[in-house]
């Protein structure tokens, strides 16, 4: 496993961290404590420090089976949490330091820990970005010794150029993958320039870039590849990176015409995300040990042909950028 440095904090991070979405079980299938215990610690087992994890994400079970897993190691391992997400209605007005500070208190507990790493609001509203109060909140809870330091989570790309208009914002999470590619241009460039970390989620669209899937695929009715195809639930572009599904399957044939020898069609897909100097850590998720260590050993893969990154970007301009470039 490589190690890099995660903006402004003097922390190194494995590169290839571990999204927990799956592993809180309300949108992925059914997973319960003893599988997602087993993810976690194969993490650990392969260099991982990194966590990625949100309030949401089972209601708190995500956060609290990390919680676990920390109390069993004495490795250092940075935990992500998210929230704002819990706010219902969910809109820009109903976020204020009060109600953010009662969910940063349930997460404190849930994760079982007195400061918790990085605290990134939940992809908020749009308008949330322009109310600095928000901002003044998060500083509030450094401040208070609860968190160590604050990020974004966010769905567009103008979100996140806007957020790191705030000077102690440290990370931006956002989604970038082979079918999302528009965060490498203006995006990246002021991420570099201030120095904020840049977390790329969804890095294979939800599984359609681990090349496994056919046109017959089929997926549980708590899977949110089945009821979140259209963005009934929340923003599409969060399944499958929002493309279409039968697109998706097309563009990936065309990538393993050139995927290089020794490489899964996953590991060429996280690979091709790290090939950007910007990226921090990238938090594919996973619900078996296998895909856990599958995906770390991305990190350790050779460099990527000329040739590849080539064929990433045409793919994208031919078969995806018309669906997914303006949106996000």
């Amino acid at each position: 496993m490589k190690y890099r440095e995660f903006g402004k904090t003097g922390w190194n991070v494995s590169e290839v961290g571990l999204g927990t979405w799956a592993l809180g079980s309300d949108a992925w299938g059914d997973v319960d404590e003893e599988q997602a215990l087993a993810v976690l610690e194969k993490a650990l087992d392969q260099g991982i420090n990194f966590f990625d994890t949100a309030d949401v994400y089972g209601d708190g079970t995500s956060e609290k089976r990390i919680s676990k897993v920390l109390d069993e190691t004495d490795d250092k391992v940075y935990v992500a949490t998210k929230f704002g997400r819990r706010i219902e209605p969910h809109k820009a007005e109903k976020y204020n330091k009060e109600i953010l500070e009662r969910h940063l208190d349930r997460s404190l507990e849930n994760l079982g820990v007195d400061m918790i790493d990085l605290v990134q609001l939940h992809c908020p509203p749009t308008d949330v970005y322009y109310k600095p109060e928000i901002f003044e909140a998060m500083e509030e809870f450094v401040e208070k010794g609860k968190i160590q330091y604050y990020g974004v989570s966010v769905e567009k790309v103008e979100e996140g150029l806007k957020a790191i208009e705030y000077p102690n914002l440290t990370s931006v999470q956002i989604i970038f993958n082979i079918f999302r590619q528009r965060p490498s241009d203006l995006f990246f460039d002021r991420c570099r320039e201030e120095n904020v970390a840049v977390i790329p989620r969804v890095p294979l669209a939800s599984g359609l870039l681990t090349g496994k899937y056919g046109e017959d695929a089929s997926f549980p009715e708590n899977d949110h590849r089945n009821f979140n195809r259209d963005g009934e639930a929340f923003d599409v572009g969060e399944t499958f990176a929002g493309v279409d599904f039968e697109t998706g399957l097309e563009a990936v044939r065309r990538l393993e015409e050139v995927k290089p020898e020794g490489y899964s069609m996953a590991q060429m897909a996280i690979k091709w995300i790290l090939s950007h100097d910007e990226v921090s850590v990238v938090i594919p998720g996973a619900k078996k040990g296998k895909h856990v260590r599958d995906n770390a050993q991305s990190s350790d893969l050779p460099e990527l042909p000329p040739e590849v990154i080539h064929e990433a970007r045409q793919v994208y301009e031919d078969l995806i950028k018309e669906q997914v470039h303006h949106r996000w």
